[in-house]
């Protein structure tokens, strides 16, 4: 491998400009100023953590983790998502507290599988997690918290699209009962959203008509209230049909959070099924085809730091809506560049200090002479990649 030259960087990461840090930091500061009036607060955990902790819990794959090892020979990771380092946190740190607890972040994290697919190694997410409490209410609290993120996010249209593990396990186990290879089949084919696959899968299996039309019913299983009808007809399954039950009990929750015109179900949606372990969600913003948040009940967690808890949360894909939606329009006030000679500086100097006290950026810039003068605002100029750099110039000198 040859040597990289002085300006490369490694693959899948960026560099981000000031015009796309204003963005990202308005983002930023909104989403959680959202979260904080919902009762969420902020947490922050280390970026690298220890790989038989935080990694092996994690909801990411071993091969999308990013290893080291210390000077100790330990091996670590950086963080791949923020769920299993809260639950860390909340498991030790915050041992004694009651719950349920409502926490926020906003945080980079990597995953190195990214840069193969020519995505982004390093990302940010803002979400929140809520620990200890099992009931539709708090599912319906994190849908509609995501709602309301997105939308202080700047995303203007946008679908939430909410299913349920439960309904998936308890039909699969009806229908092909102890083929746990056909299962895995069938839901990685949904989990991947090949549809097709998932029929050409169903194709080869040696199935009466009546399983047939009971796996492929799943697939029409899109839209509001009335699917969760529909699915209690497609399979007598008791884990099925409580986990339908659920749905609809949020379901009528988000109607009175007046969210619902934002939300579908849609019971082909599994998120990850060696994961979560009931509802999930997945947010679609109408200028991308990629998710721009995601979510679920995940209540196996939190056992594996030795506090058990129910939890459900989510995340948004803070860099798909910086990059993809342009729904949040950011304006930095210019600064002032005082531009002084040298008899005048401490007035200049003192000029500045009250206008840095009402909240104004100031630039400071000392000429020698007539021909040092700035004589025109640089955002009349045609913009760098950088953006006009100052606006308004107040000049004080003797000459």
């Amino acid at each position: 491998m040859s040597k990289p030259k002085g300006f490369e960087k490694p693959a899948g990461v960026r560099d981000y400009l000031p015009f796309a840090v204003d963005k990202l930091r308005a983002i930023e500061r909104r989403v959680l100023d959202c979260m904080a009036g919902w009762g969420y607060r902020q947490i922050m955990t280390p970026t690298m953590e220890y790989y038989d902790t935080v990694g092996v819990a994690s909801s990411t794959s071993d091969q999308k983790l990013f290893k080291l090892l210390n000077n100790r020979g330990t091996t670590m990771v950086l963080r791949s998502d923020m769920t299993a380092p809260i639950a860390r946190v909340v498991a030790s740190l915050l041992k004694e507290e009651p719950l349920p607890l409502r926490l926020s972040y906003h945080a980079n994290v990597f995953r190195a599988i990214e840069e193969e697919a020519g995505r982004e190694a390093e990302f940010y997410q803002t979400g929140v997690e809520l620990v200890g409490d099992d009931s539709p209410d708090a599912d319906a609290e994190v849908i509609a918290l995501a709602v309301a993120s997105l939308q202080a996010a700047g995303v203007k249209s946008f679908k939430i699209a909410v299913g349920h593990v439960g309904f998936l396990n308890g039909l699969l186990e009806d229908a092909v009962p102890g083929r746990e290879d056909v299962q895995e089949a069938l839901k990685a084919g949904l989990l991947h959203r090949d549809f097709v696959g998932y029929r050409e899968t169903l194709s080869q299996l040696s199935l009466s008509q009546e399983q047939r039309d009971e796996l492929e019913g799943i697939l029409r299983l899109r839209g509001g209230k009335e699917i969760c009808g529909q699915a209690l007809e497609l399979s007598a399954n008791p884990l099925a049909q409580d986990s339908v039950q659920h749905l609809s009990q949020v379901w009528d929750a988000l109607e009175d959070f007046g969210v619902a015109e934002h939300v579908m179900i849609d019971l082909t949606m599994i998120g990850d099924f060696s994961y979560y372990t009931g509802m999930t969600f997945e947010g679609y913003a109408a200028e991308l085809g990629f998710p721009v948040c995601s979510g679920g009940r995940y209540d196996n967690l939190l056992q594996q730091f030795g506090r058990p808890a129910p939890a459900t949360g989510f995340s948004l894909k803070t860099n798909r809506i910086l990059d993809g939606v342009g729904g949040l329009e950011t304006e930095s006030e210019l600064p002032v560049v005082l531009q002084y000679d040298a008899p005048n500086r401490k007035r200049a100097f003192a000029e500045a200090e009250r206008l840095r006290s009402e909240g104004r950026s100031v630039l400071m810039r000392r000429a020698e002479g007539p021909e040092d003068l700035l004589s025109a605002p640089e955002s009349t100029r045609k913009a760098g990649p950088l953006g006009p750099t100052y606006g308004d110039i107040l000049t004080f000198v003797s000459f």
